[in-house]
């Protein structure tokens, strides 16, 4: 709705976006903002007409942080409270999400960042967490994820000196898949969330859920969790669905190769 701080999206293509919608203070979340943000991610999850999610902020943020005005309201109820747990409904949902970060993603920000399966920035973006600045104790995984995507000497010195990491190191370390101009981030990351629509819609949520899962994982329990998967899927399909699976494989092969 119009002048609403959480904005939602949705095109004709099946991509869903979701704008954090204060700019004049830098996207800062409050209490409200998360819970909405939560509950229109659980929404998304269970929309048959959406295939793909874009999340961004509006003006210089992608997401400040949370609003400190309101810090015990937000740290104590939120922290036990799954249903109103903005990453963990992200997480949750199956749809792949694709994040456009266009200027700062400080501390929460960063957070629902790393909850994203894509991130595109912009090449002015900014990753920071300031947990050990403010004397927050981090709950939305930062602490446990950033090491697993970019290293664990690398998470301790963005973690513990609070300094920023620019777009390009982050794409350098392998937390971003593209950086591109800032007027530019959000026509990309709705570029790839339609790229993604273009494919097998059932395969692709399956197939962010083992790749997400298994991360968790060490290898020789993942790869298992793979074969466990694939068996299931295998066993379910009938004589007619494995025709039609070939039909498709013989129609796209007799088609030229594409440039891209």
């Amino acid at each position: 709705m119009p002048g609403s701080q959480i904005r939602l999206e949705r095109r004709p293509s099946g991509v869903a976006v979701v704008t954090i919608n204060r700019p004049e203070s830098l996207n800062s979340l409050t209490r409200p903002m998360m819970v909405e943000l939560a509950r229109i991610f659980n929404a998304l999850d269970g929309d048959p007409a959406v295939g793909a999610v874009v999340i961004t902020g509006r003006g210089r943020a992608f997401c400040s942080g949370v609003d400190l005005t309101a810090a015990e309201e937000v740290f104590k109820g939120d922290v036990k409270n799954e249903e109103t747990d903005l990453v963990i409904q992200m997480e949750r949902c199956r749809k792949p999400i694709v994040g456009a970060v266009a200027g700062f993603a400080v501390t929460a920000g960063f957070e629902i960042a790393l909850a994203c399966d894509l991130i595109v920035a912009g090449r002015g973006a900014k990753f920071i967490d300031t947990h050990s600045r403010f004397g927050i104790f981090p709950s939305w995984g930062l602490s446990q994820k950033l090491s697993r995507v970019i290293g664990l000497n690398r998470a301790r010195e963005v973690s513990l000196t609070c300094k920023p990491l620019s777009a390009e190191m982050a794409e350098k370390w392998g937390l971003v898949n593209h950086v591109v101009d800032n007027s530019e981030v959000l026509s990309k990351a709705i570029e790839l969330a339609e790229a993604i629509l273009q494919n097998n819609k059932d395969m692709v949520l399956r197939y962010k859920s083992v790749i997400n899962d298994g991360f968790k994982l060490d290898l020789s329990h993942a790869l298992k969790l793979e074969k466990e998967r694939a068996h299931k899927y295998y066993d379910g399909m009938s004589k007619e669905q494995f025709a039609q699976m070939q039909k498709i494989i013989s129609s796209r092969s007799s088609k030229p190769a594409s440039k891209l």
